[in-house]
């Protein structure tokens, strides 16, 4: 008796303990809330009510009461099954189920009187000759609540078969226990499955919570990859060679960056997200282009001192164009880092640079990886004002601009691997 009190104690807690969770829980609908805490408060009902018929201190003057709750709680047994697949889902078939359901309530008030389910006398609770009649409906119970978690399972994309044959073993064990062995621990063995069942459900909402939320920034990373692909293609409608510089900067960024990754260089800062999004937000880096005139845009000699002022104009207004277009779209570090790309990719290592004359290290790194691209792109192909070099020339001026141009340790990363920039400028032609 006293292992029985325990197991008492025990549900009720765990039916007290979330019934609290429910009630202070944010996750869920009224109508979720409400299912919950009727299957839970019904579960420590049934159990209390279990305990008082089976305790072991029977008084014959109690009889009428034990009745009401016996009443009461062979009522709702059947019942905690179709609660709770309310809770998990099927609110409207819950309903419906409650309905059908409650015919038992009806039997078990007319049989009460009579003692054809079960009764009390001066020694006792006994069953009645129709104590079928409740096993059926309690199996049906069980049969609903197994069809249920099927239904419900498969509104998720995520579920473990494995857990949900536990839940179903977890209650036949009791049911058994219950049945053959006398032994009162039916309520504690449903009160553990709907414990187990409740945390496995809030489970499977957050792995479809997650799930989603993943596929919702795959689009918004599609969005925003189509997004610069569309900003790269205007300005190749105003400037064709640009247009194309950007496609081969994207490669180039994304091969130096991997390269110094792989030599050891500025490993703290160079990770796979990293490259990814230099690779996306390389095309971008001359969009502040769109704020220069064709005539000096496409003018095939070389610039005027006032004509390069507005052509420099085009770093400073790109990171200017980028926030205001990627802003409220990508979260701050992606926006920040197209923004750093656009506007110092002409900054040099020695400050000679501009838009801000950024020296060494001050320059984003994203910059300086990006300077090295462009520079290396820009001089291996026909512009409009000169003819394209040999890649290997290209790579002779890099090396006798770093420390001034460029970062010293990524030209040196660059010329470790200039066979590989050598093959992919081929590639390209």
């Amino acid at each position: 008796m006293d292992l029985y009190a325990a197991a008492v104690i025990l549900t009720v807690l765990l039916m007290v303990t979330l019934i609290l969770h429910v009630v202070f829980y944010r996750g869920f609908t009224k109508e979720q809330k409400f299912w919950f805490l009727v299957t839970f408060g019904s579960i420590a009902f049934c159990t209390l009510a279990e305990f008082a018929v089976h305790c072991g201190h029977y008084d014959p003057s109690f009889a009428i009461i034990l009745t009401i709750l016996t009443v009461a709680q062979f009522s709702l047994s059947p019942l905690l099954g179709v609660f709770f697949t309310g809770a998990l889902g099927l609110p409207k078939e819950a309903r419906y189920a409650t309905a059908i359901f409650g015919l038992n309530f009806l039997i078990q008030i007319i049989a009460a009187p009579f003692g054809w389910i079960f009764r009390f006398d001066s020694t006792g609770y006994h069953r009645g000759d129709a104590f079928i009649i409740y096993e059926i409906f309690y199996f049906l119970s069980l049969l609903y609540l197994i069809v249920s978690l099927v239904i419900v399972g498969r509104r998720f994309k995520k579920r473990d078969i494995w857990t949900i044959a536990m839940l179903l073993v977890i209650l036949a064990a009791g049911i058994v226990a219950m049945t053959f062995f006398q032994v009162h621990v039916a309520y504690l063995a449903i009160g553990m499955a709907a414990a187990v069942c409740y945390i496995y459900y809030n489970d499977l909402v957050q792995q479809d919570i997650q799930a989603d939320f993943a596929a919702n920034q795959k689009k918004m990373s599609d969005m925003q990859v189509h997004m610069i692909s569309g900003l790269a293609n205007f300005i190749e409608n105003r400037d064709l060679e640009t247009g194309e510089h950007n496609l081969r900067t994207s490669t180039y960024v994304k091969l130096l960056a991997e390269s110094a990754r792989e030599d050891g260089v500025y490993v703290d800062d160079i990770d796979d997200g990293f490259i990814a999004k230099m690779s996306t937000l390389a095309p971008m880096h001359d969009i502040g282009k769109i704020v220069v005139p064709d005539a000096i845009l496409q003018k095939p000699g070389k610039l005027t001192p006032e004509e390069f002022e507005i052509m420099k104009r085009h770093a400073s207004e790109g990171g200017k164009v980028i926030r205001g277009i990627l802003s409220g779209v990508s979260d701050e570090d992606y926006v920040a880092l197209a923004e750093d790309i656009a506007m110092y990719h002409h900054e040099w290592w020695n400050g000679n640079g501009y838009p801000e004359g950024l020296k060494g290290e001050g320059i984003p790194l994203c910059a300086r990886i990006m300077a090295i691209a462009d520079v290396y792109d820009a001089l291996t192909t026909k512009r409009c004002y000169k003819d394209a070099i040999s890649p290997e020339s290209a790579i002779a001026i890099i090396k006798e601009e770093s420390g001034t141009h460029f970062d010293p340790k990524l030209v040196d990363v660059f010329l470790r691997h200039k066979e590989a920039f050598i093959q992919e400028c081929k590639q390209e032609e």
